[in-house]
């Protein structure tokens, strides 16, 4: 037998276990949900900052200006703060993570300088603005990494404070008092929406993983059905094929020497192996059932040609039944050679069987015949000399 086969994204952040702590989960799927879900609670963060910054930020700057020790600096500083977080914010907000290291050392240059420059007198109002704005950017800044760094930079701010009313003598209980509520009002409710944020986002990235598994389990168990009904459904069909024949030899009813009876053992042999060869994981597995049969033939002693011309495109099993138990059936009789071919495109596959016609009649048809199911073409034809069986699928 001869054969001629051709052939720099935003890190998410997650809850660690290590309580307070957040870094970037790795399972992709559920890095997408829990990245949606936190792009609201960005925006959030960066409106907030830009907004407080410029409404209420500015014109307590503007009011005052002429009450503040340095008004120069801490205008300098204002814009300097405004460009900082415009850019972080557009950085995060485009799905990159914001360079913390320097803006982090600018935003505390910042703050240096405002509460120097503010006086004394300004220290606790809203001309003072790094006290509300600055832990909002910080916010931005180290958005999608751990919470103690957010906590670490704000408490350099509130060391920075406490150190300018030191230096602005502002150390009265009332002043120490109001730089305690100053700290508790400015801190918490950037770390709350920073830890909320972190929060959301790992129990959506949660949910989406259990969600992921249980469609996983759910698509295994029903692989696992549709293999045990592709099995029982096997099963029915070898028993079919060789049942009846072989019932019929152990009730005396088949004679092993009748031409007939021999024909059918050889088909439903034919049958047997194709439908083993059918649950194979190939990578072709229309030449490999015929192949199967092929082989089958040529242990009998029948010289024959596979030859196959381009690469079947991917059938469905019952498909590729309707291409090759027609060229297997006449294949069983074949006597002397036959020559089997498959020619394939990606929407066309031809199966054809040339042998030579059988002596008797005992598997004798019409000369011609031809039968179309819908999906398969079966052409039988024979004229006295030569027998020519084809199967055709066209793509529809």
């Amino acid at each position: 037998m001869s054969a001629d086969l051709d052939a720099g994204p935003v890190a998410v952040p997650r809850v660690d276990p290590s309580p307070g702590s957040l870094s970037p989960p790795d399972d992709v799927p559920a890095v997408d949900v829990a990245r949606a879900s936190d792009r609201g609670a960005r925006i959030a963060a960066v409106a907030i900052a830009l907004v407080w910054h410029a409404v209420i930020g500015l014109p307590a700057l503007l009011g005052s200006w002429s009450e503040l020790a340095a008004p120069a600096v801490v205008a300098a500083g204002w814009l300097v703060v405004a460009a900082t977080g415009g850019y972080a914010g557009a950085r995060l907000l485009g799905g990159a993570r914001p360079p913390a290291p320097p803006l982090v050392a600018v935003l505390l240059a910042v703050d240096v300088a405002v509460f120097a420059a503010s006086g004394r007198e300004l220290l606790f109002t809203a001309a003072n603005w790094v006290w509300g704005t600055l832990g909002w950017f910080f916010v931005v800044v180290l958005w999608g990494r751990r919470i103690p760094w957010l906590v670490a930079l704000l408490a350099a701010h509130s060391l920075i404070a406490l150190a300018a009313l030191l230096g602005h003598g502002a150390t009265a209980p009332a002043d120490l008092t109001r730089y305690a509520m100053y700290v508790y009002g400015t801190s918490s409710l950037p770390i709350a929406v920073f830890t909320g944020a972190a929060v959301i986002a790992g129990l959506a990235r949660q949910r989406a993983a259990t969600a992921a598994a249980t469609l996983a389990v759910a698509a295994e168990r029903d692989a696992a059905e549709w293999a045990r009904r592709e099995r029982q459904a096997r099963l029915a069909l070898v028993s079919g094929a060789a049942e009846e024949v072989l019932a019929e030899l152990a009730d005396g009813r088949g004679d092993p020497a009748d031409a007939l009876v021999q024909r059918r053992c050889v088909l439903a042999a034919a049958r047997l192996r194709r439908l083993i060869a059918e649950s194979d994981d190939v990578p072709d597995p229309l030449l490999h059932e015929l192949r199967a049969a092929a082989d089958l033939a040529e242990r009998n002693g029948l010289p024959i040609d596979l030859v196959a011309i381009g690469t079947p495109p991917p059938l469905p099993v019952e498909v590729r039944r309707r291409l090759v138990d027609p060229p297997t059936a006449a294949l069983t009789e074949a006597q002397r050679w036959a020559r089997l071919t498959v020619v394939a495109g990606p929407d066309e596959v031809v199966v054809s069987l040339v042998a030579p016609e059988v002596d008797d009649s005992a598997g004798t048809g019409p000369p011609s015949h031809v039968e179309d199911d819908g999906q398969v073409e079966h052409v039988q034809e024979r004229d006295g000399e030569i027998r020519w069986t084809q199967t055709r699928w066209r793509r529809t």
